[in-house]
């Protein structure tokens, strides 16, 4: 059956697609009243510009294709985030702060779980040129009321920093082969495998990388880092951001995992990830990436999240159907047709019947236009009569 979409590719049918264009209108109005300004990059770029800064796992996820008209490499976007820090890098060029969200389709080769889709719909926020813990706590915060606006409040906000198993890799003058194979058994949580991997690290930073899957938990994680962990100098600072960050956000339900390193090659700093109730995976994800717009021409502090709106919506406390009115056909009618605008005007939903159609089935009506007296008249439907 050639009409048969593509497996984890699928349509979105009215209710869903209504949900989704509900809470797209509703998380981008809150991004533009704090100051976020929309920016719509293309579907397709150039491989090369497209995975800038990214590592292997977005070039991995990416759909790749030949441009007929130049012969080059072109990636169909898997992620819009380098795509927004090129637009702030090379397009922009502002010397202040910057705010910026987006919201589109993305493209992934193979889906993310069993039960994900290959066509995520991205929106997100990104703060460029702010180096500080506050614009980390600002998109936290974005992060968590977009969530509560849409009716799928996080049950848990986990917090870590790729800045602690960076500056372990590096004191213990890990190769690249090692620090790789190390990260991904951190990522899996595969502790008996990380043992065996770290029985030729030195002392005192086996014990250290060793530790950190069990690190994670409330606040009282962070005292327990400063215990087990070696005086780095990168690993206080480390700590200190996240102690900080949890001081400033008192009324989020703020956990931390000092293991968690999705986005290690993209990410440099502080990494959220918010949790539902009712979904096993993130809902919603972000960090501090600075320095991803340097091949663009310059490297910018950056921190943002983005959330899956499909996700999302299945999420999502549904909002009641609206109504519909049902009018005759207005053709040869201008009054009804005048009356028809104007409720229209208003924000009401009016089905202008076809000739000879019938309302079986389609958008509820639980209303209809009818003349009486010389006006046209909102009536009840009594669909029990």
């Amino acid at each position: 059956m050639n009409w048969l979409l593509p497996e984890h590719i699928a349509d979105a049918l009215p209710a869903e697609a209504a949900q989704i264009e509900r809470l797209r209108r509703s998380l981008l109005d809150l991004f533009r009243v704090h100051g976020y300004e929309l920016v719509m990059p293309p579907l397709l770029e150039h491989l090369d510009s497209l995975l800038t800064g990214s590592g292997q796992d977005l070039k991995l996820r990416t759909f790749k294709l030949v441009d007929q008209l130049s012969g080059r490499t072109l990636g169909l976007r898997a992620d819009m985030t380098p795509q927004v820090a090129r637009i702030d890098a090379h397009l922009l060029n502002r010397q202040g702060v910057t705010r910026l969200c987006y919201c589109d389709s993305v493209l992934h080769t193979l889906p993310a779980s069993l039960a994900a889709t290959r066509e995520p719909i991205q929106l997100g926020a990104e703060v460029y040129g702010h180096a500080g813990l506050a614009a980390d706590r600002e998109v936290i915060r974005l992060m968590a009321d977009s969530l509560a606006i849409a009716g799928a409040a996080a049950a848990r906000i986990d917090l870590g920093h790729v800045g602690v198993f960076r500056a372990l890799a590096d004191a213990a003058g890990l190769d690249r082969e090692s620090e790789e194979a190390l990260l991904q058994l951190l990522r899996a949580k595969d502790v008996p495998s990380l043992r065996e991997r770290c029985s030729a690290v030195d002392e005192p930073f086996r014990a250290a990388l060793l530790a950190l899957p069990d690190l994670y938990g409330g606040v009282e994680v962070l005292a327990a880092a400063a215990r087990v962990l070696p005086e780095l100098p990168a690993i206080r600072a480390a700590l200190a951001s996240l102690r900080a960050l949890h001081e400033s956000l008192p009324d989020l339900p703020l956990s931390f995992d000092l293991a968690d390193l999705r986005g290690y090659h993209y990410h440099n700093g502080v990494v959220f990830a918010a949790y539902h109730a009712a979904f096993s995976s993130a809902v919603a994800l972000g960090g501090r990436y600075d320095g991803v717009g340097k091949a663009f021409g310059r490297a910018r502090p950056a921190t943002g999240f983005s959330m899956d709106l499909r996700e999302l919506a299945r999420l999502a406390v549904r909002a009641a159907p609206t109504g519909a009115i049902l009018a005759p056909y207005a053709a040869a009618n201008p009054g009804l047709a005048m009356a028809i605008a104007a409720l229209r005007a208003q924000g009401e939903i009016v089905v202008e019947l076809l000739p000879g159609e019938d309302r079986s089935d389609g958008p509820w009506c639980d209303r209809r236009l009818l003349e009486g007296d010389g006006q046209w008249l909102i009536e009840a439907i009594n669909r029990n009569g």
